[in-house]
């Protein structure tokens, strides 16, 4: 079947957000269909991306993704493979916390079921593909309208430049703009908590253990990276994360010893410090005509279990396919009843994500003595079944979905 015909002036795809999220679906595309035009709009300037210090923890099932569209031999140097967690449920400031729950420490998996990769590494990495395949990236470029009228989407910057497109798909954050124009109403949850996300140093090797400490507050996750280094994700009531963030160096410093123990030795800062609020995003519909979210535009969840970027890679290998199926099958890439087949693929998967880490985050986030009991009984029992383990093991690495997309199975589109 032929494809369909566009205006000369009509782009294929506009990407808005030039993140992770938007970079991935952009290249994954464009190698898959270099006929299609695809340009990135991104609000922010062009080098601040390299400012940022953060490190993400990548499944397996997206770190498959990584390598079929030839960005980890980038990256890789620079990944810090997960080998073991365990999981404690304890007091603040604790000298000796109980484990509940261990993973990877008797093989339970074969191969790393995640790295922790820094966010520059991966941004990088995206963006010399995205230059190497001749996408458009347009920076300081904010959009402040949208309409969709009939067989395009039209895009207004802030200069007053009008855009037409076939397709736009929305990356631009928890708080999309583009989501509101498109009167895509959201359900909302606000849990009075706040991430303080850091990088510390410390004297002794971590062997690649991740650490997830229960406390009253909040999760407090200890993410190893290259080197003696750990990537910090401490979750505190958000009146009293501010007051941490803003406090000098000796008075945060005392408090992250606290938390963190003395069992890596003395610890160091060895970067900034920054709070984010912490809340439940779930979008009531992934589409709308000539629009499709992807990334926290469609979801924000709590970082209890890690898998906050990932759904957005699960979001770019689903989006990606769908496109280059329906393009290869000469249908209209940014028709409603082609972007409900994206819509069907990953809706459930992220509501359903998105109330788990809303039930464990209320369920740890607390010190009531009956249900501490409850919940330490329960990991315990978790921790004496290895199969049950290796279950969970596979479940967070991404790789057992059934229908799974290629890119996160390893195959090309």
């Amino acid at each position: 079947m032929a494809r369909r015909r566009k205006d000369r002036d009509m782009k294929d795809i506009v990407i808005v957000g030039g993140g992770y999220v938007g970079l991935s679906v952009a290249v994954a595309v464009k190698k898959a269909a270099p006929h299609l035009e695809i340009e990135l709009m991104e609000a922010a300037p062009e080098h601040i991306w390299e400012k940022d210090e953060r490190a993400s923890a990548i499944i397996a099932a997206a770190i498959n993704m990584l390598k079929t569209l030839e960005l980890w031999d980038e990256i890789k140097d620079h990944a810090q493979p997960i080998n073991e967690m365990i999981v404690t449920d304890s007091e603040t400031g604790e000298p000796v916390k109980p484990v509940f729950l261990t993973f990877g420490e008797r093989g339970e998996a074969s191969d790393p079921f995640a790295y922790m990769i820094p966010n520059v590494a991966m941004v990088r990495a995206l963006r010399r593909a995205a230059d190497t395949l001749g996408i458009t990236i347009r920076h300081d470029a904010a959009v402040t309208d949208f309409s969709a009228e009939g067989g395009h989407a039209k895009l207004t910057l802030a200069d007053g430049e009008e855009i037409a497109t076939r397709l736009v798909v929305a990356c631009d954050g928890v708080r999309s703009r583009l989501r509101d124009m498109a009167g895509i109403k959201t359900v909302k949850f606000d849990y009075g908590q706040s991430g303080i996300v850091t990088t510390v140093a410390h004297e002794r090797p971590h062997n690649g253990r991740a650490e997830e400490h229960f406390l009253p507050a909040g999760p407090f996750a200890i993410l190893p990276l290259t080197g003696n280094r750990s990537s910090l994700v401490w979750t505190e009531r958000t009146e009293d994360a501010q007051r941490l963030v803003d406090s000098d160096d000796m008075v945060f410093e005392a408090e992250l010893e606290r938390r963190f123990g003395h069992h890596l030795g003395k610890l160091t800062l060895a970067g900034g410090r920054r709070a984010f609020p912490l809340g439940l995003t779930l979008s009531r519909s992934f589409i709308a005509p000539r629009l499709a979210l992807a990334g926290d535009a469609a979801h924000g969840i709590h970082p209890i279990s890690g898998q906050g970027l990932n759904l957005g890679f699960k979001d770019v290998a689903a989006l990606a396919q769908t496109i280059v199926e329906a393009d290869r099958n000469g249908l209209d890439i940014g028709a409603l009843d082609t972007l409900e087949r994206y819509q069907r693929w990953r809706r459930f998967d992220t509501v359903r994500m998105g109330m788990t880490t809303d039930v464990l985050n209320r369920l740890f986030s607390n010190d009531i003595g009956p249900l501490r009991m409850a919940r330490d009984f329960g990991l315990g029992v978790v921790d004496r079944m290895p199969r049950l383990k290796r279950y969970f093991i596979e479940e967070a690495s991404g790789r057992t979905a059934r229908d799974l997309p290629k890119l996160l199975a390893g195959e090309p589109l």
